[in-house]
């Protein structure tokens, strides 16, 4: 039985997400009865606004669970790994933004344009997919549907603030100390917590996350996997070959890929009729116009929900291969505004509920 309005909490409430989850829940068209924003307890005690009321941001303890039907959660992996269990055990459903849960077969990975039928068979906990996945997903989607998918090669060109605030930070710093003239430090990127670390400033950084033993980064492993997991329910599953590389580029936030892809064996659309199928989808802005220069830039994703698209035409070489230019804000599409998009459709379809015995999975 649905609610007439929900409790609802943000995990991680204070960082660059979740404070546009704060933003995108309160836009939202979920009715919200009361909001709790939780926190580690070095932000517990500041105050931020929902709806024009003030909230005081809480510690995220089991027990801040007690009562709430829904918790968006973006704190970080192991943080998620260790609360969201116990907001299950407590019956609140959970949509987490962290990479903690996306590869557990009981946990459904969802971009709502592409599969939001996967909800159906949730355990108490939905995963957002990684940032640079779903501007992908959400661009391939109705290219799949009308006409098959049988490859997709893809460049990613991501921006500071997917390695979070220290990040864009870190990036403005530089930038202001090789302007000067003055030696640049870094101390995030390309990973916070291994060997060494470059400059992003007028630099490129070909690793985002850490290297597997095949030499791929984790981030390119989770742009193959998650790929298949949300498109063919089966992150294994041969049958759309995803290959990936990923670089960190000195734009403060929206991400920027370079995608090639085969459709359906014995298909060739028109660069035309791969417009009109994009055009006609929902979450996807056409902007291909070469005789006005007009193509996708993170500068004009900023601030928008949208996955904007261009620079669409075919393989020359390849009959059946195309290329196109996929933008999005990495923290709204590509975060915060997935995962209320994931909540409201939860709450359309009256699935805010925990199946009986679901915590025991966790």
């Amino acid at each position: 039985m649905s609610k007439n309005a929900y409790v609802v909490a943000i995990l991680g409430a204070t960082g660059a997400v979740g404070t546009r989850l704060i933003q995108q829940l309160e836009q939202s068209t979920i009715p919200v009865a009361a909001v709790r924003l939780l926190a580690s307890p070095r932000s517990a005690g500041k105050v931020l606004q929902f709806r024009g009321e003030p909230v005081t941001v809480t510690v995220a303890t089991p027990e801040a669970f007690d009562g709430v039907d829904l918790v968006l959660a973006s704190a970080g992996g192991s943080v998620s790994g260790r609360l969201l269990p116990e907001a299950v055990r407590r019956g609140a459903v959970c949509v987490d933004n962290t990479s903690f849960f996306r590869m557990n077969p009981d946990v459904p990975l969802v971009v709502p344009e592409v599969n939001e039928d996967a909800l159906v068979d949730h355990n108490g906990i939905i995963a957002n997919p990684n940032c640079s996945t779903i501007q992908m997903m959400v661009a391939l989607a109705p290219i799949r549907a009308k006409y098959g998918l049988r490859r997709i090669v893809v460049s990613t060109y991501q921006a500071a603030s997917g390695a979070g605030q220290s990040a864009i930070q870190e990036l403005r710093d530089e930038a202001q100390a090789y302007l000067k003239g003055e030696a640049m430090t870094a101390s995030v990127l390309p990973v916070k917590g291994d060997k060494r670390h470059y400059p992003l400033a007028f630099n490129l950084l070909p690793q985002i996350d850490v290297f597997e033993a095949d030499g791929y980064t984790h981030e390119e492993w989770k742009m193959i996997h998650e790929t298949k997991k949300i498109m063919l329910g089966d992150m294994d599953d041969p049958a759309i070959k995803v290959t990936a590389t990923c670089v960190r580029v000195p734009v403060p936030i929206g991400h920027g890929e370079s995608v090639w892809f085969e459709v359906g064996a014995g298909q060739t659309p028109s660069a035309d009729e791969l417009r009109a199928a994009l055009a006609a989808a929902p979450g996807v802005v056409v902007e291909d116009d070469p005789a006005t220069q007009t193509y996708p830039q993170p500068l004009n994703a900023e601030g928008s929900r949208d996955t904007f698209v261009g620079r669409i035409r075919p393989d020359l070489e390849t009959p059946g291969a195309y290329n196109l230019w996929v933008v999005s804000d990495n923290l709204l599409k590509g975060a915060a505004w997935n995962t209320v998009q994931i909540a409201e459709r939860l709450v359309a379809r009256d699935l805010v509920r925990v199946p009986a015995g679901a915590a025991a999975k966790f």
